[in-house]
Protein backbone atom coordinates (compact mmCIF):
# COMPACT_ATOMS: atom_id res chain seq x y z
CA UNK A 1 0.00 0.00 0.00
CA UNK A 2 1.54 3.61 -0.87
CA UNK A 3 2.58 5.70 1.80
CA UNK A 4 1.42 9.49 1.46
CA UNK A 5 4.79 10.57 3.36
CA UNK A 6 8.01 8.90 1.89
CA UNK A 7 11.24 9.74 3.39
CA UNK A 8 14.54 7.62 1.49
CA UNK A 9 17.57 8.55 3.76
CA UNK A 10 20.33 6.74 1.87
CA UNK A 11 24.09 7.08 1.53
CA UNK A 12 25.11 8.20 -1.94
CA UNK A 13 29.02 8.64 -2.74
CA UNK A 14 30.38 11.83 -4.32
CA UNK A 15 30.79 15.10 -3.15
CA UNK A 16 27.99 16.55 -1.52
CA UNK A 17 27.62 20.55 -0.57
CA UNK A 18 24.73 19.12 2.19
CA UNK A 19 25.82 19.14 5.71
CA UNK A 20 22.18 19.28 7.16
CA UNK A 21 18.93 18.83 6.22
CA UNK A 22 15.43 18.46 7.52
CA UNK A 23 11.95 17.42 6.24
CA UNK A 24 8.61 17.30 7.45
CA UNK A 25 4.80 16.10 5.88
CA UNK A 26 1.48 16.44 7.63
CA UNK A 27 -2.20 15.99 6.39
CA UNK A 28 -3.23 19.76 7.27
CA UNK A 29 -6.81 20.31 9.14
CA UNK A 30 -9.20 19.51 6.46
CA UNK A 31 -8.13 16.95 3.94
CA UNK A 32 -8.36 12.91 5.47
CA UNK A 33 -5.35 11.33 3.29
CA UNK A 34 -2.15 12.88 3.06
CA UNK A 35 -1.34 12.70 -0.88
CA UNK A 36 2.36 14.17 -0.84
CA UNK A 37 5.34 12.21 -1.01
CA UNK A 38 9.09 13.35 -0.57
CA UNK A 39 12.68 12.10 -0.83
CA UNK A 40 15.42 13.47 1.39
CA UNK A 41 18.07 11.46 0.27
CA UNK A 42 21.43 13.99 -0.33
CA UNK A 43 22.32 15.06 -2.97
CA UNK A 44 18.15 14.14 -3.90
CA UNK A 45 15.35 16.54 -2.74
CA UNK A 46 12.29 16.08 -3.77
CA UNK A 47 8.43 16.83 -3.42
CA UNK A 48 5.31 15.86 -5.22
CA UNK A 49 1.61 16.61 -4.80
CA UNK A 50 -0.34 14.15 -5.69
CA UNK A 51 -3.43 14.52 -7.38
CA UNK A 52 -7.09 12.91 -7.38
CA UNK A 53 -7.84 11.70 -4.39
CA UNK A 54 -7.97 8.91 -2.03
CA UNK A 55 -5.90 5.42 -3.52
CA UNK A 56 -5.10 7.94 -6.57
CA UNK A 57 -3.38 10.97 -5.71
CA UNK A 58 -0.90 9.64 -3.35
CA UNK A 59 0.06 6.63 -5.62
CA UNK A 60 0.86 9.31 -8.40
CA UNK A 61 2.68 10.90 -6.07
CA UNK A 62 4.63 8.23 -4.57
CA UNK A 63 5.34 6.44 -8.03
CA UNK A 64 6.87 9.50 -9.40
CA UNK A 65 9.86 10.08 -6.09
CA UNK A 66 10.28 6.43 -6.40
CA UNK A 67 11.44 6.35 -10.20
CA UNK A 68 13.31 9.76 -9.73
CA UNK A 69 15.19 7.90 -6.47
CA UNK A 70 15.93 5.00 -8.75
CA UNK A 71 17.27 6.43 -11.88
CA UNK A 72 19.35 9.58 -11.05
CA UNK A 73 23.15 9.32 -10.15
CA UNK A 74 24.72 12.09 -7.61
CA UNK A 75 25.91 14.08 -9.98
CA UNK A 76 24.06 17.75 -10.61
CA UNK A 77 22.98 16.85 -14.33
CA UNK A 78 20.38 18.60 -15.22
CA UNK A 79 19.74 16.66 -18.66
CA UNK A 80 19.32 13.36 -16.42
CA UNK A 81 17.62 14.90 -13.49
CA UNK A 82 14.83 16.03 -16.51
CA UNK A 83 14.56 12.56 -18.35
CA UNK A 84 14.22 10.86 -14.71
CA UNK A 85 11.07 13.31 -14.12
CA UNK A 86 9.89 12.41 -17.85
CA UNK A 87 10.35 8.91 -16.90
CA UNK A 88 8.37 9.39 -13.63
CA UNK A 89 5.27 10.57 -15.53
CA UNK A 90 5.11 7.62 -18.21
CA UNK A 91 5.42 5.39 -15.45
CA UNK A 92 1.96 6.75 -13.65
CA UNK A 93 0.20 7.04 -16.86
CA UNK A 94 1.23 3.49 -17.36
CA UNK A 95 0.58 2.24 -13.90
CA UNK A 96 -3.54 3.71 -14.00
CA UNK A 97 -3.97 1.58 -17.18
CA UNK A 98 -2.89 -1.35 -15.47
CA UNK A 99 -5.19 -0.72 -12.65
CA UNK A 100 -2.62 0.41 -10.37
CA UNK A 101 -4.18 3.81 -8.43
CA UNK A 102 -6.90 5.29 -10.83
CA UNK A 103 -7.59 7.17 -14.13
CA UNK A 104 -6.76 10.28 -13.87
CA UNK A 105 -4.36 10.43 -11.05
CA UNK A 106 -1.45 13.09 -11.61
CA UNK A 107 1.03 14.73 -9.21
CA UNK A 108 3.73 17.73 -9.32
CA UNK A 109 6.99 17.30 -9.04
CA UNK A 110 9.73 19.51 -8.30
CA UNK A 111 13.32 17.44 -7.46
CA UNK A 112 16.73 18.69 -6.94
CA UNK A 113 20.25 17.71 -6.81
CA UNK A 114 23.14 19.50 -5.09
CA UNK A 115 26.92 18.74 -5.75
CA UNK A 116 29.60 21.28 -4.21
CA UNK A 117 28.05 24.04 -5.38
CA UNK A 118 25.84 23.54 -8.25
CA UNK A 119 22.22 22.87 -8.00
CA UNK A 120 20.18 21.64 -10.69
CA UNK A 121 15.73 21.14 -10.42
CA UNK A 122 13.75 20.11 -12.85
CA UNK A 123 10.21 21.08 -11.67
CA UNK A 124 6.48 20.23 -13.26
CA UNK A 125 3.38 21.74 -11.34
CA UNK A 126 3.09 24.27 -8.16
CA UNK A 127 5.40 22.92 -5.76
CA UNK A 128 8.12 25.68 -5.42
CA UNK A 129 11.67 25.27 -4.63
CA UNK A 130 13.93 28.57 -3.34
CA UNK A 131 16.78 29.99 -2.23
CA UNK A 132 17.61 31.81 0.97
CA UNK A 133 20.98 33.92 -0.06
CA UNK A 134 21.77 36.84 1.80
CA UNK A 135 19.23 36.66 4.00
CA UNK A 136 16.30 37.50 0.95
CA UNK A 137 14.19 34.60 -0.14
CA UNK A 138 14.02 34.10 -4.13
CA UNK A 139 11.41 31.57 -6.01
CA UNK A 140 13.51 29.79 -8.24
CA UNK A 141 10.84 27.75 -10.15
CA UNK A 142 7.99 29.22 -11.91
CA UNK A 143 4.31 27.54 -11.18
CA UNK A 144 2.34 25.58 -13.78
CA UNK A 145 -1.05 27.38 -13.13
CA UNK A 146 -4.12 29.04 -14.05
CA UNK A 147 -3.32 31.79 -11.66
CA UNK A 148 0.30 32.29 -12.78
CA UNK A 149 -0.80 33.02 -15.92
CA UNK A 150 -3.40 35.32 -15.23
CA UNK A 151 -0.83 36.91 -12.85
CA UNK A 152 1.81 37.05 -16.26
CA UNK A 153 -0.76 38.45 -18.21
CA UNK A 154 -2.21 41.37 -16.08
CA UNK A 155 -5.42 39.66 -15.00
CA UNK A 156 -5.31 39.66 -11.37
CA UNK A 157 -2.73 40.53 -8.52
CA UNK A 158 -0.76 38.16 -6.83
CA UNK A 159 -2.97 39.05 -3.71
CA UNK A 160 -6.20 38.24 -5.50
CA UNK A 161 -4.82 35.17 -6.62
CA UNK A 162 -4.26 33.73 -3.37
CA UNK A 163 -7.48 33.89 -2.88
CA UNK A 164 -9.48 33.37 -6.03
CA UNK A 165 -11.36 30.11 -6.51
CA UNK A 166 -9.37 28.55 -9.11
CA UNK A 167 -6.20 28.93 -7.32
CA UNK A 168 -5.34 25.29 -7.45
CA UNK A 169 -5.45 25.19 -11.28
CA UNK A 170 -2.47 23.23 -12.60
CA UNK A 171 -1.77 23.63 -16.31
CA UNK A 172 0.84 20.93 -16.31
CA UNK A 173 1.33 17.70 -13.82
CA UNK A 174 3.08 14.33 -14.34
CA UNK A 175 0.28 11.42 -15.33
CA UNK A 176 -1.88 13.58 -17.43
CA UNK A 177 0.38 13.76 -21.11
CA UNK A 178 3.02 11.27 -21.93
CA UNK A 179 4.66 14.58 -23.78
CA UNK A 180 4.90 15.94 -20.69
CA UNK A 181 8.38 17.74 -20.19
CA UNK A 182 9.87 19.72 -16.99
CA UNK A 183 11.17 23.40 -16.86
CA UNK A 184 14.88 22.77 -16.05
CA UNK A 185 17.28 24.83 -13.78
CA UNK A 186 20.90 25.12 -12.93
CA UNK A 187 22.22 27.38 -10.42
CA UNK A 188 25.18 28.14 -8.40
CA UNK A 189 24.81 28.29 -4.91
CA UNK A 190 27.17 29.65 -2.51
CA UNK A 191 28.10 28.38 1.42
CA UNK A 192 25.38 29.93 4.17
CA UNK A 193 22.44 29.22 1.65
CA UNK A 194 19.41 27.36 2.05
CA UNK A 195 17.27 25.82 -0.22
CA UNK A 196 13.56 24.72 0.11
CA UNK A 197 10.95 22.90 -1.29
CA UNK A 198 7.73 22.43 -0.87
CA UNK A 199 4.01 21.85 -1.85
CA UNK A 200 1.30 24.58 -2.36
CA UNK A 201 0.04 23.52 0.82
CA UNK A 202 2.58 26.15 2.50
CA UNK A 203 2.71 29.07 0.30
CA UNK A 204 -1.14 28.88 -0.29
CA UNK A 205 -1.16 29.51 3.61
CA UNK A 206 2.13 31.82 4.33
CA UNK A 207 3.09 34.62 2.08
CA UNK A 208 7.28 34.53 1.28
CA UNK A 209 7.83 37.18 3.38
CA UNK A 210 6.25 34.92 6.52
CA UNK A 211 8.76 32.15 4.97
CA UNK A 212 11.85 34.51 4.79
CA UNK A 213 11.45 35.41 8.38
CA UNK A 214 10.90 32.04 9.73
CA UNK A 215 14.10 30.56 7.67
CA UNK A 216 16.09 33.92 8.55
CA UNK A 217 15.33 33.08 12.50
CA UNK A 218 15.81 29.67 12.94
CA UNK A 219 18.96 28.00 11.59
CA UNK A 220 18.14 24.70 11.97
CA UNK A 221 16.87 22.99 9.31
CA UNK A 222 14.65 20.34 11.22
CA UNK A 223 13.09 22.97 13.68
CA UNK A 224 12.78 25.34 10.86
CA UNK A 225 10.77 22.41 8.86
CA UNK A 226 8.91 22.28 11.90
CA UNK A 227 8.13 25.70 12.59
CA UNK A 228 6.75 26.22 8.74
CA UNK A 229 4.58 23.31 8.79
CA UNK A 230 3.03 24.57 12.14
CA UNK A 231 2.62 27.81 10.77
CA UNK A 232 0.50 26.54 7.74
CA UNK A 233 -1.30 24.72 9.81
CA UNK A 234 -2.25 27.42 12.11
CA UNK A 235 -3.41 29.48 9.35
CA UNK A 236 -6.12 26.93 8.15
CA UNK A 237 -4.03 24.36 6.86
CA UNK A 238 -6.47 23.39 3.91
CA UNK A 239 -3.70 21.26 2.42
CA UNK A 240 -1.30 18.76 3.17
CA UNK A 241 1.52 20.40 3.93
CA UNK A 242 5.11 19.10 2.50
CA UNK A 243 8.34 20.77 3.52
CA UNK A 244 11.74 20.18 2.72
CA UNK A 245 15.26 22.58 4.42
CA UNK A 246 18.77 21.91 3.01
CA UNK A 247 21.72 24.08 4.38
CA UNK A 248 24.66 24.24 1.91
CA UNK A 249 28.33 24.13 3.37
CA UNK A 250 29.97 23.61 0.77
CA UNK A 251 32.78 26.32 -0.61
CA UNK A 252 33.81 29.01 1.40
CA UNK A 253 34.93 30.65 -1.58
CA UNK A 254 32.39 33.60 -2.48
CA UNK A 255 31.01 32.47 -6.07
CA UNK A 256 28.38 34.72 -7.61
CA UNK A 257 25.34 33.48 -8.29
CA UNK A 258 23.65 32.47 -11.18
CA UNK A 259 20.50 31.32 -12.69
CA UNK A 260 19.60 30.11 -15.94
CA UNK A 261 16.34 28.43 -17.00
CA UNK A 262 16.97 26.07 -19.85
CA UNK A 263 14.26 24.99 -21.81
CA UNK A 264 12.87 23.31 -24.73
CA UNK A 265 9.95 24.69 -25.47
CA UNK A 266 9.64 25.45 -29.32
CA UNK A 267 6.83 27.96 -30.43
CA UNK A 268 4.40 25.20 -31.69
CA UNK A 269 4.53 24.26 -27.69
CA UNK A 270 4.05 27.64 -26.86
CA UNK A 271 1.01 28.15 -28.56
CA UNK A 272 -0.14 24.44 -27.57
CA UNK A 273 0.48 25.92 -23.88
CA UNK A 274 -1.89 28.88 -24.28
CA UNK A 275 -4.44 26.41 -25.40
CA UNK A 276 -3.69 24.25 -22.29
CA UNK A 277 -4.18 27.96 -20.44
CA UNK A 278 -7.03 29.09 -22.28
CA UNK A 279 -8.86 25.21 -21.62
CA UNK A 280 -7.88 25.32 -17.95
CA UNK A 281 -9.13 28.62 -17.39
CA UNK A 282 -12.68 27.72 -19.29
CA UNK A 283 -12.44 24.78 -17.37
CA UNK A 284 -11.92 26.59 -14.02
CA UNK A 285 -14.16 29.27 -14.82
CA UNK A 286 -17.26 26.61 -14.71
CA UNK A 287 -16.35 25.32 -11.48
CA UNK A 288 -16.68 28.60 -10.58
CA UNK A 289 -19.66 29.09 -12.14
CA UNK A 290 -21.46 26.83 -10.24
CA UNK A 291 -20.18 28.66 -6.93
CA UNK A 292 -21.22 32.14 -7.55
CA UNK A 293 -23.87 34.53 -8.31
CA UNK A 294 -24.82 37.96 -8.70
CA UNK A 295 -27.41 40.29 -9.19
CA UNK A 296 -27.99 42.80 -11.89
CA UNK A 297 -30.27 45.21 -13.48
CA UNK A 298 -32.56 43.32 -16.72
CA UNK A 299 -32.84 45.56 -19.24
CA UNK A 300 -36.63 46.37 -18.20
CA UNK A 301 -35.49 47.27 -15.25
CA UNK A 302 -36.00 44.72 -12.80
CA UNK A 303 -33.79 42.64 -10.62
CA UNK A 304 -32.07 39.69 -12.35
CA UNK A 305 -29.95 36.02 -11.07
CA UNK A 306 -27.49 35.08 -12.84
CA UNK A 307 -24.82 32.44 -11.66
CA UNK A 308 -21.18 32.53 -12.54
CA UNK A 309 -19.27 36.16 -12.62
CA UNK A 310 -20.10 39.44 -15.08
CA UNK A 311 -17.86 40.25 -17.51
CA UNK A 312 -15.32 38.03 -19.07
CA UNK A 313 -12.59 36.17 -18.46
CA UNK A 314 -9.91 35.12 -21.31
CA UNK A 315 -12.47 35.51 -23.70
CA UNK A 316 -14.91 33.50 -21.96
CA UNK A 317 -18.07 34.26 -20.37
CA UNK A 318 -18.93 32.88 -17.04
CA UNK A 319 -22.46 33.89 -16.46
CA UNK A 320 -25.88 32.01 -17.00
CA UNK A 321 -29.23 33.84 -16.63
CA UNK A 322 -31.03 31.51 -13.23
CA UNK A 323 -33.93 34.38 -13.38
CA UNK A 324 -35.80 37.02 -14.31
CA UNK A 325 -37.93 38.45 -11.69
CA UNK A 326 -40.70 41.14 -11.50
CA UNK A 327 -39.28 43.42 -8.77
CA UNK A 328 -38.73 47.37 -10.22
CA UNK A 329 -34.85 47.98 -8.70
CA UNK A 330 -36.12 51.60 -8.47
CA UNK A 331 -38.11 50.34 -5.53
CA UNK A 332 -35.18 48.80 -3.59
CA UNK A 333 -33.55 51.02 -1.12
CA UNK A 334 -30.81 52.95 -2.66
CA UNK A 335 -27.83 51.09 -1.86
CA UNK A 336 -29.26 48.42 -2.95
CA UNK A 337 -30.46 49.75 -6.16
CA UNK A 338 -26.80 51.40 -6.76
CA UNK A 339 -24.99 47.66 -5.90
CA UNK A 340 -27.35 45.99 -8.53
CA UNK A 341 -27.10 48.62 -11.53
CA UNK A 342 -23.16 48.69 -11.20
CA UNK A 343 -21.24 47.21 -13.71
CA UNK A 344 -19.62 44.32 -11.37
CA UNK A 345 -23.65 43.79 -10.32
CA UNK A 346 -24.32 42.38 -6.27
CA UNK A 347 -22.17 39.20 -5.65
CA UNK A 348 -23.04 36.60 -3.63
CA UNK A 349 -21.14 33.37 -2.85
CA UNK A 350 -24.42 31.31 -4.19
CA UNK A 351 -27.23 30.98 -6.65
CA UNK A 352 -29.48 30.03 -3.64
CA UNK A 353 -27.90 32.94 -1.80
CA UNK A 354 -28.93 35.11 -4.55
CA UNK A 355 -32.71 33.72 -4.74
CA UNK A 356 -33.12 34.06 -0.70
CA UNK A 357 -32.16 37.95 -1.37
CA UNK A 358 -34.88 38.26 -3.83
CA UNK A 359 -37.68 36.53 -1.67
CA UNK A 360 -36.67 39.22 0.77
CA UNK A 361 -36.79 42.05 -1.59
CA UNK A 362 -40.41 41.08 -2.52
CA UNK A 363 -41.78 40.35 0.97
CA UNK A 364 -40.52 44.36 1.60
CA UNK A 365 -42.17 45.19 -1.59
CA UNK A 366 -45.33 43.35 -0.73
CA UNK A 367 -45.16 44.65 3.19
CA UNK A 368 -44.23 48.23 1.69
CA UNK A 369 -47.24 47.85 -0.57
CA UNK A 370 -49.67 46.90 2.27
CA UNK A 371 -48.45 49.41 4.64
CA UNK A 372 -49.38 52.76 1.76
CA UNK A 373 -52.95 50.46 0.94
CA UNK A 374 -53.67 50.60 5.40
CA UNK A 375 -52.73 54.13 5.65
CA UNK A 376 -55.38 55.12 2.70
CA UNK A 377 -58.10 53.27 3.99
CA UNK A 378 -57.13 55.17 7.06
CA UNK A 379 -57.24 58.24 5.59
CA UNK A 380 -60.67 57.34 3.27
CA UNK A 381 -62.36 56.63 6.77
CA UNK A 382 -61.35 59.27 8.42
CA UNK A 383 -62.84 61.71 5.76
CA UNK A 384 -65.73 59.74 5.75
CA UNK A 385 -66.21 60.05 9.56
CA UNK A 386 -65.27 64.30 9.24
CA UNK A 387 -68.14 64.32 6.81
CA UNK A 388 -70.47 62.12 8.89
CA UNK A 389 -69.69 64.50 11.84
CA UNK A 390 -70.43 67.26 9.89
CA UNK A 391 -73.97 66.60 9.13
CA UNK A 392 -74.63 66.09 12.31
CA UNK A 393 -73.50 69.20 13.76
CA UNK A 394 -75.71 71.26 10.74
CA UNK A 395 -78.57 69.06 12.38
CA UNK A 396 -78.30 70.47 15.81
CA UNK A 397 -77.30 73.54 14.70
CA UNK A 398 -81.08 73.82 13.00
CA UNK A 399 -82.95 72.04 15.55
CA UNK A 400 -80.87 74.73 18.49
CA UNK A 401 -81.95 77.78 16.21
CA UNK A 402 -85.70 76.46 16.22
CA UNK A 403 -85.92 76.34 19.92
CA UNK A 404 -84.61 79.91 20.17
CA UNK A 405 -86.78 81.24 17.69
CA UNK A 406 -90.21 79.56 19.53
CA UNK A 407 -88.60 81.09 22.84
CA UNK A 408 -88.37 84.55 21.38
CA UNK A 409 -92.06 84.18 20.08
CA UNK A 410 -93.32 82.98 23.74
CA UNK A 411 -91.28 86.12 25.52
CA UNK A 412 -93.26 88.37 22.64
CA UNK A 413 -96.85 86.72 23.56
CA UNK A 414 -96.16 87.32 26.95
CA UNK A 415 -95.02 91.31 26.18
CA UNK A 416 -97.92 91.47 24.64
CA UNK A 417 -100.33 90.16 26.59
CA UNK A 418 -98.31 92.16 30.00
CA UNK A 419 -99.48 95.31 27.96
CA UNK A 420 -103.13 94.34 27.15
CA UNK A 421 -103.47 94.29 30.89
CA UNK A 422 -101.98 97.35 31.46
CA UNK A 423 -103.57 99.19 28.75
CA UNK A 424 -107.09 97.47 30.26
CA UNK A 425 -106.21 98.57 33.89
CA UNK A 426 -105.91 102.03 32.67
CA UNK A 427 -109.20 102.37 30.64
CA UNK A 428 -111.33 100.98 34.02
CA UNK A 429 -109.56 103.65 35.74
CA UNK A 430 -110.66 106.75 33.44
CA UNK A 431 -113.96 105.31 33.71
CA UNK A 432 -114.39 105.16 37.00
CA UNK A 433 -112.81 108.61 37.41
CA UNK A 434 -115.31 109.58 35.25
CA UNK A 435 -118.55 107.87 37.11
CA UNK A 436 -117.39 110.00 40.35
CA UNK A 437 -117.10 113.14 38.79
CA UNK A 438 -120.65 112.39 37.50
CA UNK A 439 -121.98 111.99 40.69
Amino acid sequence: MAKSETQLLAERAGESAIASFGSRTDVGCVRQQNEDSLIVAPPLFVVADGMGGHAAGEVASEIAVKTISELVSTHADAEELGRAVEQANRDIITAAVEGEGREGMGTTCTAAILEGTRLVIAQVGDSRAYLLHDKKLSQLTRDHSLMANMIEAGQITPEEARVHPSRSVITRALGNDPETIPDLYEINVEDGDRLLLCSDGLTSMLEDAEIQAVMNRISDPQMCADVLVDGALAAGGLDNVTVVIANVEGDRKQARRTISVRTRLTALILLLLLVLCIGGAAWGGSAYLHHTAYLAQSEQGTVAVYRGVPGSVLGFRYSELVESTEIPVGELSQSAAESIRSEKGMRVSSVEEALALVDTYRAEIEEKKAKEQSRSSSASSARSQSSANGEDYEKDLTYDEGEEELDAYAEDDEAYSEEESDAAGTSGSGSAESEGRTR
